[in-house]
């Protein structure tokens, strides 16, 4: 592919914006070699009729989707009529600043397969953005970095506005949901280095925020469905086998110490404990987490440290809700055990995720 810069701009009833967005993308490369490549949602309000009749100013052309929606799709297929070996994916309200386009592009050619414009470093702000939606954003977040490892490559993977070299996804099937096509990128793309560069946004100049009740179930949905391509999903499965093997070779020190070495059944059952979480560490540092043991000798003991401590902590989590449901709520408390089993559960999972084999953090 030629060394253009196409920018990739997905909209729906963005006429307001569109002459102006194009406007300032051509202020800012008017010394490279770039394409705009609109892909619109046949929008009611002549998104795509406004930017053909832009064509004779700049180098634009539009794809008018007319049985498909959304924004993470019209990107995906917005890659099919790129020419450019980079890529620029920007929204059309002007919250995106084109004059930032220049500092993305430049971070791929120093050596970056993706560049991100972050909000989550020095330096990076939204102004305006009211505390339901900055809380919303960061919950989004914190789902994307526990649940999916490869997105803790950068510190704001629900961006809208990032570069990246289209080699990374070369015959990678991208399949997103939603919004969010950068956690797309970052969990099936095939890349080395990541970065982040600070920019402020701007204030909407038009149109209408997408973010609704229903986006941010496609945006789980699409948490699910990543974690099932990319191997989370198996790997926690996977994580819940060895845990209930655990429970077998819990019991079976229980009967052997008290039963046959004779020891008080409280001692037999803390060693029952401790043997079952060292039995639980080894399968899944060689099985769950093959893919993530570093550090030789001295990080297995590392993270056998870290498992013993969260793991230790879990039984704290699942008494804590065996006491609360049973004596707070009152469900019967073998109802509680089994509601403490699986927070205990989740727990475990989430943190020696985040923790013990914290390859990507």
């Amino acid at each position: 592919m030629s060394d253009m810069i196409s920018i990739i701009v997905p909209t729906y009833n963005e006429s307001k914006t569109i002459e102006s967005l194009l406007h300032r993308i051509h202020t800012v490369l008017s010394d490279h070699s770039y394409e705009i490549v609109i892909v619109d949602d046949d929008s009611p309000d002549g998104t795509a009729r406004v930017a053909e009749s832009m064509r004779a100013k700049f180098p634009v052309k539009s794809v008018v989707r007319k049985d498909k929606k959304g924004l993470a799709t019209a990107v995906v297929e917005g890659l099919n009529h790129v020419s450019g070996s980079r890529v620029v994916v920007m929204d059309a309200d002007l919250q995106h600043p084109p004059e930032a386009i220049v500092k993305l592009v430049d971070e791929i050619a120093n050596g970056a397969d993706i560049a991100v414009a972050s909000r989550y470093v020095p330096g990076g702000k939204v102004p305006g953005l009211n505390c339901i939606r900055k809380l919303v954003s960061r919950g989004a977040t914190r789902i994307a970095h526990l649940m999916l490892p490869q997105s803790r490559a950068v510190k704001d993977p629900m961006s809208g506005f990032f570069a990246f070299r289209h080699r990374i996804v070369k015959n990678v099937e991208l399949n997103p949901v939603g919004f969010k096509i950068l956690l797309e990128i970052l969990t099936q793309g095939r890349y080395e280095k990541a970065v982040e560069v600070p920019i402020t946004f701007g204030e909407r100049s038009g149109g209408e925020s997408k973010l609704d009740i229903h986006q941010q179930l496609e945006y789980l949905k699409h948490v699910t469905s990543l974690m099932g391509r990319s191997g989370e999903l198996r790997r926690f499965l996977t994580f819940c086998a060895v845990g209930f093997s655990g429970v077998f070779v819990n019991l079976g020190m229980l009967w052997l110490f008290t039963e046959i070495a004779g020891l008080f059944y409280i001692a037999s059952a803390a060693i029952g404990i401790e043997i079952s979480i060292i039995s639980n560490f080894l399968l899944n540092n060689y099985f769950t987490f093959s893919d993530r043991r570093e550090g030789g000798v001295v990080g297995l003991f590392k993270r056998l440290f870290r498992f013993n401590a969260i793991s230790l902590a879990g039984v704290g989590v699942n008494l804590l809700i065996l006491w609360v449901f049973t004596s707070c709520i009152g469900f019967h408390y073998m109802v509680s055990n089994c509601f403490g089993i699986a927070t205990a559960t989740i727990w475990n999972y989430l943190a020696n995720n985040w923790w013990t084999w914290a390859k990507y953090v």
